[in-house]
């Protein structure tokens, strides 16, 4: 008689979210857990799983123990990584929230010189979406909501030169329009 033993049901179902652009190169990676505790294990993780997806014409991977699913778009790749045992279509409902949540923030216009501008929305983004490898939220139209929410609450001092004059554009065109 064989014995089954079910892991224990947990909360912490996202170990890490990577976004690379087209040669692997890391644009942003938010790790989880210490499944990888330094960076230069964190590079050559996504190194490798970048060389292992970049070709393929899959959505998922089982890749050093994790389960990874993943999804191009022009010069970009969106990875969110969970573990083995972890539900295949819990970790594609975020990897699609976070691509279409960036995809709505950026107008649709997801290539990576776009996200590298608008990087810090994305980080909220990303933090919306998952805390502490803890799903928070799925539904990309509300993490854009919110996010949306939180950039124009920064005050003046804190914005970036870019921030400052997209700022004073839709203010033009808002008066222009009126």
């Amino acid at each position: 008689m064989s014995l089954i033993v079910f892991q224990q049901p947990s909360l912490y179902s996202v170990k890490a979210i990577a976004i690379l652009d087209n040669d692997g190169e890391r644009i942003l990676a938010k790790y989880y857990d210490e499944t990888f505790p330094s960076v230069k294990e964190q590079r050559a993780f996504e190194k490798n799983l970048f060389n292992k997806t970049h070709r393929a014409n899959a959505e998922i991977i089982m890749l050093d123990g994790l389960t990874c699913v993943y999804r191009s778009n022009v010069d970009l790749f969106f990875y969110v990584m969970g573990g083995s045992h972890e539900n295949e279509l819990i970790l594609v409902s975020v990897l699609n929230c976070l691509y279409d949540s960036i995809s709505h923030m950026l107008r649709k216009n997801v290539e990576k010189r776009t996200l590298i501008d608008h990087l810090d929305g994305v980080m909220l983004a990303v933090d919306e979406i998952i805390d502490g490898g803890i799903i928070l939220e799925a539904d990309p139209h509300a993490v854009a909501q919110r996010v949306a929410l939180r950039m124009d609450d920064i005050p003046l001092a804190e914005q970036t030169v870019v921030q400052v004059l997209q700022s004073a554009k839709e203010q033009i065109k808002w008066s222009l329009l009126k």
